[in-house]
């Protein structure tokens, strides 16, 4: 165990890629560690990682993953002192949150109360705004009446974004382009945000159009806070994202220098713990940016920000939610050439991205120079169907934008998942893509190039078939 760390034995309230991540850092710092799994789980990589392994309940989340219940129980009878919940599941619960520090346990992530208020995505632009944040013009807060939040999008004018208070992953989110549109999505999105999350709250924004998805990692110990830089997540399919970069190419050194600060300064306001995220719409036509939300855990897309900064984002926050600080200022974050990350999904791109569990019969992991592969598979493993299909994230640095594409291309021919389609054509494709090359693209540029390469997709499909 690292000298002078208070924490000796951690639980992951996860599964998949993420807890075999958390599992590596805790390993590092010398802790023990502690899986929590599903009936489904109890032979994934995470559970053959960890010192020891709790079952809580059967393969439905509702009944596993999403029980804070048992997985206190499980904390407290494998005498864990801490628990970090990963990303999704319970990770921005604030009841969760508040159930393990009362249970005298350290929770790995922000204080409850901060969840609580930028969890709320209308509570977290008030906050924004509150600390000179720019925030995309719309609502004050959650809208429930039908007539009123009319009122609020034809003041800002249409296109506008119809947005769930809670929650994210693309969910309960409508785009209007007239009165007529709106009065039919609202109630969609509401319902949608309710059936997701519990929560019918909505919100409307101006949408921008063509805009950038630009995040900037922060990290904080309750009394400082910190940036990593920007990364860039504008390829995104159905408003979810499947390729992100480190840096944002798109912005120069002086909006750069503005987004951080402003980071920075909305972290800051809130007393932030942990690893966090303040994502933003940058515009290319104007160079304005807007902040859209704050995430209060790890991201899936951290190793890029990792790469290119040579910090362990994880550990980082293991150390300050555990009470030993930073144990670094801003000067000491250098960032250095460019990284790109790609999700690997149990998906067929040749089948409209349906689904696709199953047993992986021959895995080759790429090599090579600055070639990381985060995932949670092994030769023989069954992929459950009960969970979301992320397999790993295929990440690779290089010292500018040009080589990291050209290695991402490279590394996915070294790649092999044999057993079940999964989403590594889409990413071939996508490097060899010109706009890619050239970085002209946009939160709406992939939606019509998949339009457009459907038949090549479906192609390079059967051809792997």
């Amino acid at each position: 165990m690292e000298q002078g760390l208070s924490t000796k034995r951690l639980l992951i309230a996860n599964r998949g890629e993420i807890a075999c991540r958390v599992i590596r850092a805790a390993r590092e710092l010398g802790l023990e560690t502690v899986q929590v799994a599903s009936e489904a789980d109890t032979d994934s990589l995470a559970a053959r990682l960890s010192d020891e392994v709790k079952v809580i309940g059967p393969p439905h989340p509702t009944k596993s993953y999403l029980d804070a219940g048992a997985i206190l129980s499980a904390a407290i009878e494998s005498g864990a002192d801490a628990i970090h919940p990963g990303y999704g599941f319970l990770a921005e619960n604030a009841g969760f949150a508040d159930a393990v520090e009362s249970a005298g346990l350290t929770f790995i992530g922000p204080s409850a109360d901060t969840i609580r208020l930028m969890g709320d995505k209308a509570a977290a632009r008030l906050q924004a705004r509150d600390a000179g944040v720019p925030t995309v013009p719309g609502s004050d807060g959650v809208i429930a009446d039908l007539d009123e939040a009319l009122a609020v999008a034809e003041t800002i004018g249409f296109p506008v974004m119809i947005k769930a208070s809670a929650g994210g992953g693309g969910r309960g989110i409508r785009v209007a382009r007239s009165a007529e549109e709106f009065r039919k999505l609202a109630p969609q999105a509401s319902s949608e945000a309710a059936a997701a999350f519990g929560d019918d709250g909505i919100y409307v924004e101006k949408l921008i159009e063509k805009a950038r998805h630009v995040e900037v990692q922060v990290l904080g110990d309750g009394i400082d806070v910190v940036h990593f830089y920007v990364r860039e997540c504008s390829l995104q399919r159905r408003r979810q994202k499947v390729w992100e970069e480190a840096p944002s190419a798109a912005l120069g050194e002086a909006a750069r220098a503005r987004l951080c600060a402003s980071a920075v300064d909305l972290a800051n306001s809130v007393s932030y713990r942990g690893a966090g995220t303040v994502e933003y719409l940058y515009d290319d036509a104007t160079g304005n940016f807007h902040f859209i939300e704050m995430n209060t855990r790890i991201q899936v897309e951290h190793p890029v920000t990792e790469m290119i900064c040579g910090t362990d984002l994880v550990i980082g926050m293991i150390r300050a939610c555990a009470g030993e600080g930073l144990g670094l200022t801003q000067d000491d974050i250098v960032r250095s050439g460019h990284a790109i990350e790609v999700r690997l999904n149990a998906e067929d791109p040749a089948s409209d991205f349906m689904p696709f569990p199953g047993i992986v019969t021959k895995l080759r992991v790429p090599e090579g120079e600055d070639v990381r592969f985060d995932h949670m598979l092994y030769d023989g493993y069954a992929v459950p169907p009960f969970y979301d299909s992320l397999l790993g994230k295929l990440i690779v640095w290089a010292p500018d934008r040009p080589r990291a594409i050209a290695r991402l291309a490279s590394a996915l021919e070294g790649l092999e998942i044999e057993g079940l389609p999964t989403t590594a054509p889409l990413f071939s494709a996508l490097a060899d893509s010109a706009d890619v090359q050239a970085n002209a693209v946009h939160t709406s540029w992939m939606e019509t190039w998949l339009a457009q390469n459907a038949k090549k997709l479906i192609s390079q499909g059967e051809e792997a078939a």
